[in-house]
């Protein structure tokens, strides 16, 4: 079991790979736009109402403790991702820091986080879509706009279609698609702001009473406080596709961080107040199952015009979430298959320095999961991933510090240890906090992955070939 140990040199991932290189196109403004386009989406559009549910209106603090724990995390990529700038975000600092098995997991993790993200949003896409449609008068067929868990449904067309667009953007080049993504952002943020100023002047703190009516919840519970925050941490992530673009970055050493930790911060400030004004203006049972929480608040409020505009925001801005995702699934990818542990075909690079092939596959994988699954379900499995990511890189940074505190840090995270400890408990005790049929399904999905990694992937390693460049 040697193999599992391997570990890549860090100052190897400093030097160029083997093939053609991704084009550095992109600056803090991009990565700072590219993270808040990835946060802010159906995370605070649509799942909010599947926090409040569960958690009532104490979904406040749910949505503070995502956000605590998110923080930390981020923080501790940007002090990896300024050390480690090269495609692969969690896998490739596992990868350098805790060896090639726990790196394989880490990875075959991201791609499943990665893949059902997408899926969730474009789901949640189609909600407001069809919603928007029908506030116009234009009423599609149900078979063709739920997947079959819907009586009468047979699939999720909106939702393929909307997968299908922002691939094709994908393919034009990683400058092009990330400045239309800046635009998309400042719409969508605009949104959000107008919901707050619309729903505030209607606050009634009567809404929050009783404010914590499925108590605190813990681990193996999934009702209460906890239950929400592990749901609702899928709003916060996203900041992780930032770290996925380190080579396309013209100054990783900065502006890494800057587009990490600022991103972070603009979202869960744009979180809390959104939230806040939600559960003032409206009962949380009248929203908590909506697809569309938020027009649908605005429309019992009488504000039909701006539930359209909310609405509209959406289906204009959600993409944005599926474009940083589906940028970063196709550079997970391709770090693995640079290192040998995927077929390295996978990392052809197209004459517009966009990764293709890896593009393209992932957009016919996660658009049949799209077509067919449930919002609710895509989530919870997706954030199962994630937090095996995040808790990875938690002991990263710890394990990093301890083992080459001499080595220069761009970024140096504040209080380490505490930093690392917090990512690494949060992760923990949320991913305990889901239902036990998605920690199940992740199971298998991991056990799955062992078997192609000890029967093909250990073998067929760069690292493997090339042991000379371990570290």
């Amino acid at each position: 079991m040697a193999f599992w140990n391997r570990r890549k040199s860090i100052d190897q991932l400093h030097q160029a790979s083997d093939g053609p290189r991704l084009k550095a196109t992109l600056s803090w403004p991009h990565l700072l736009a590219l993270g808040v386009g990835a946060i802010v989406g159906t995370g605070i559009l649509t799942l909010i109402g599947v926090g409040a549910g569960l958690a009532g209106p104490a979904v406040m603090i749910s949505f503070a403790l995502a956000g605590l724990v998110c923080a930390c995390a981020a923080l501790a990529y940007a002090e990896l991702s300024t050390m480690m700038p090269q495609a692969g975000s969690a896998y490739a600092y596992s990868y350098a820091v805790l060896g090639e098995g726990i790196a394989w997991i880490v990875g075959w993790s991201l791609i499943l986080e990665y893949s059902l993200v997408v899926s969730a949003v474009a789901v949640g896409w189609s909600g407001y879509a069809v919603g928007f449609l029908t506030g116009m008068g234009i009423d599609l067929p149900t078979a063709l706009t739920v997947g079959p868990h819907v009586a009468g449904g047979i699939v999720n067309l909106p939702a393929v279609f909307i997968i299908a667009v922002v691939t094709g953007l994908l393919l034009l080049g990683t400058r092009e698609s990330a400045t239309l993504n800046a635009i998309l952002v400042v719409i969508k943020v605009a949104a959000l702001i107008g919901f707050v100023a619309i729903a505030l002047p209607a606050f009634d703190q009567d809404n929050f009473t009783p404010f914590m009516p499925y108590g605190f919840g813990a681990p193996f519970v999934q009702t209460g406080v906890m239950a929400a925050a592990a749901i609702i941490f899928f709003a916060f992530y996203g900041f992780d596709a930032i770290s996925t673009a380190a080579e396309e970055t013209k100054k990783p050493e900065r502006d890494l961080a800057i587009g990490i930790v600022g991103s972070m911060l603009i979202c869960t400030a744009l979180y809390l107040v959104v939230a806040a004004a939600a559960i003032g203006a409206r009962p949380v049972a009248s929203f908590a199952a909506s697809p569309e929480p938020l027009a649908l608040i605005l429309r019992e409020m009488g504000q039909g015009t701006a539930a359209q505009w909310i609405a509209a925001s959406a289906v204009i801005a959600l993409p944005t979430v599926l474009l940083a995702f589906l940028f970063g699934q196709s550079r997970i990818f391709l770090g693995m298959a640079r290192d040998g542990l995927l077929p390295t075909r996978l990392a052809k690079i197209s004459s517009r320095g966009v990764p293709a092939v890896v593009t393209v596959f992932t957009a016919v994988v996660v658009a049949g999961l799209a077509g067919v699954m449930r919002l609710d379900e895509l989530a919870s499995l997706a954030n199962a991933g994630t937090l095996a990511a995040f808790a990875a890189v938690g002991v990263c940074l710890i394990v990093l510090r301890l083992r080459d505190p001499g080595r220069e840090r761009k970024f140096r995270a504040p209080l380490f240890w505490l930093v690392g400890a917090i990512t690494i408990v949060g992760c923990v005790v949320f991913f305990f906090s889901l239902q036990a049929r998605t920690q199940l399904y992740f199971l298998y999905w991991n056990i799955g992955g062992l078997v192609i990694y000890l029967l093909w992937s250990a073998k067929n390693a760069r690292l493997a070939k090339h042991p000379e460049q371990a570290g």
